[in-house]
């Protein structure tokens, strides 16, 4: 792809990489065969291959986002389908990050979407604010049928109950009755450790058994990932610096073998530190260090641990949901499937299992109807299988996947624990 920058706006460093990555883009329309909303709408500005024209049109000419442009760009679920398919290696995910922190910046949304968007912001990331959002739409329940269908759809989304926490909340889980053979930080997760906190547990439980000591320092807030695709670029460095800073200390003071996500879409942000910060001088050494030492739980598991599996005398079949953030963000695809087969059940991909659920971040809140549509797909294609339960490696997708469909649904972690010594899921005790 030609470009246009002028001699000043390579000044600007995101300008700089952005450029790079426009010039290997060679035109070529395979991103748009795997793009969720350009199946959906058919649209060329719906597809990657559009979007990266209309991104290049604003920053080249540093024109105001127009609302056409705005809205087709917030159509991108991010979730970076057309990397995997593009043979020319263009990478899209740093073309839409740059693409909506500069929208982020030209643009003014309506108040209704700036509300929105900032209270995901504040309230997503924080424990507190997340209860009290809770507790809120619960009272508000009865009265739901008033509301408009935005609010009608994120109040659905929310809990109305947190599960019980089993395991005491410590900032070293050491390993006992064994030798240790290793020592993990795990990010434990926003949202995660409130509705789902049984993945933590299971996480840890399954390392502990294993040799591993784990490390969950404090310090360590959200891992920056939702306002980062918000566009939210200040807010979200805060807390890759605080992260960063954290980590690396932990690491220097006590040689972190390895930093673990358990929620793929944090791994995915997380292992992206490393070029988020590579102007920043302060930073850019630390956030690489830490970027390297980032895996997915499955990754770390498939590379690192030899587990010891127990055999069950009933045998599953298991729908393996491949999440977008893990096979395409971080090319992680096998591993978790390889692990689940060392369970001696049926696992079972999913038909059209590259196309996304419709989570992805805040996605099915700020376009619920796109997100309701992808949900169909793919409980159709899970339901087609007929599974005993499904399996998947990040809470966004549980969440979504949940609500559009009876068949039970777990963490890869949680399948793992109770397969090399843990408990069962609760969620299957009755079958």
């Amino acid at each position: 792809m030609q470009t246009n920058f002028t001699k000043k706006q390579l000044q600007d460093n995101d300008n700089t990489s952005t450029e790079k990555i426009f010039k290997k883009c060679v035109h070529c329309g395979f991103c748009n065969a795997t793009c969720p909303t350009h199946q959906i709408f058919g649209d060329e500005l719906d597809g990657p291959r559009g979007r990266i024209y209309l991104i290049k049109d604003m920053l080249e000419n540093q024109k105001k986002p127009t609302a056409k442009t705005v809205k087709h760009i917030d159509r991108c679920l991010s979730c970076y389908s057309c990397m995997t398919t593009c043979p020319s290696g263009v990478n899209y995910m740093h073309i839409i990050d740059h693409g909506k922190k500069y929208i982020e910046k030209n643009y003014e949304r309506s108040f209704f979407d700036r509300t929105i968007r900032s209270f995901l912001s504040v309230v997503l990331p924080n424990t507190g604010y997340f209860r009290l959002a809770s507790y809120m739409v619960k009272l508000a329940k009865p009265f739901q049928f008033l509301m408009p269908l935005r609010i009608k759809d994120m109040m659905d989304l929310m809990p109305t109950s947190f599960p019980k926490k089993t395991l005491k909340q410590k900032e070293i889980y050491s390993v006992t009755g064994q030798k240790k053979i290793a020592r993990v930080a795990l990010l434990t997760g926003c949202v995660q450790k409130e509705i789902s906190p049984q993945i933590n547990e299971s996480t840890i439980r399954l390392l502990n058994r294993h040799g591993v000591e784990v490390i969950v320092p404090k310090k360590i807030r959200c891992c920056g990932s939702l306002n980062h695709h918000l566009g939210r670029e200040d807010d979200a460095h805060q807390d890759f610096r605080n992260n960063i800073n954290t980590w690396y200390d932990e690491h220097k003071k006590g040689n972190l073998d390895a930093i673990l996500s358990n929620t793929s879409g944090c791994g995915t942000t997380m292992k992206d530190y490393g070029f988020i910060l590579k102007d920043d001088e302060k930073m850019k050494k630390k956030a690489k260090v830490i970027s390297e030492l980032t895996k997915d739980v499955s990754e770390y598991l498939s590379e690192s641990i030899k587990l010891n599996f127990k055999a069950k005398d009933k045998k599953y079949k298991i729908a393996y949901h491949s999440a977008c953030s893990m096979q395409h963000g971080q090319t992680v695809h096998d591993q978790p499937i390889s692990l689940l087969n060392k369970t001696e059940n049926e696992i079972m991909e999913i038909p059209e299992g590259h196309i996304c659920c419709g989570s992805a971040g805040t996605y099915n809140i700020l376009q619920t109807e796109i997100a309701k549509e992808l949900l169909k797909k793919k409980v159709n294609n899970i339901e087609s299988l007929n599974p005993d339960f499904i399996s998947t490696g990040n809470i966004g997708c549980i969440t979504q996947i949940s609500n559009g469909t009876k068949t039970p649904i777990l963490h890869t972690i949680e399948v793992l624990d109770w397969y090399t010594g843990g408990p069962k899921p609760k969620i299957l005790q009755r079958n």
